[in-house]
């Protein structure tokens, strides 16, 4: 079946996650012995959403992660370019949008925050993905990224992507219907940027107010950013927020 690779071809990546969609949730919740379910409500309480705003909730998937934003109160909108894992969420009562993340088919300042949930390490182009986030964010508006992550510690650092990360296409393999696939996201996971890499990224794309806390030992962390209220000329500042 399909995989892709660390060039993460749009269409490859795409028809990848086409061919999960089936048992995609139970796959996650097993691959993170249910801590998916923690840092869901944790990216919600970060996110600090209100009723009546609008949240546009990117490489949303099956809309797992768009139902825990909407508890809020807030108006969320699940975009993805997989119409497969869409699909996969057609149970759950949220508005859902097949979409393009360097292409987004909304107006500019249309939203008051926009989330993304262990989907931007899947994006071939991070600075470019993260700008078009910041043009459909209104002047003010919020970004929270929750995204794997390198620990800080060596030794679970060493753990992590030795043993967790070599064994996850096993530990997977009786969930999944693609074991190539989860073969896939372990490399993305080990490949992936650490803490402070990623939030000088997101300051490169026109966020400010940049900062993070790290999850689970620095397994995952969320990254958060204010979209400038004007065009900012100088470098933006970085905060990091200890775990």
């Amino acid at each position: 079946m399909a995989r892709a690779g660390l060039d993460k071809n749009r269409h490859d990546v795409a028809d990848m996650f086409d061919g999960v969609a089936k048992g995609y949730d139970r796959t996650n919740s097993v691959m993170t012995l249910g801590f998916d379910r923690r840092w869901r409500w944790l990216t919600r309480r970060v996110l600090e959403a209100a009723s009546g705003e609008r949240v546009l909730d990117l490489a949303a998937g099956t809309a797992v992660s768009t139902s825990e934003y909407a508890k809020s109160g807030a108006w969320c909108v699940a975009a993805d370019f997989s119409l497969g894992m869409l699909h996969g969420g057609d149970h759950r009562d949220v508005p859902k949008v097949a979409a393009d993340a360097f292409h987004l088919p909304f107006a500019s300042n249309s939203f008051d925050a926009v989330t993304v949930s262990f989907g931007l390490r899947n994006m071939d182009d991070t600075v470019a993905a993260l700008r078009e986030m910041c043009r459909v964010v209104r002047p003010g508006g919020r970004l929270v990224i929750c995204e794997v992550s390198q620990p800080r510690f060596r030794p679970i650092r060493w753990l992590h992507h030795n043993v967790v990360l070599r064994m996850m296409p096993m530990i997977t393999r009786p969930f999944s219907s693609n074991r190539e696939a989860y073969a896939y996201l372990a490399e993305s996971m080990r490949d992936w940027h650490d803490q402070r890499s990623l939030a000088l990224l997101i300051a490169e794309a026109g966020w400010e107010e940049v900062e993070w806390l790290n999850l689970t030992m620095g397994v995952v962390a969320l990254h958060r950013a204010v979209k400038p209220a004007a065009n900012v000329t100088s470098d933006e500042k970085v905060i990091h927020t200890p775990s």
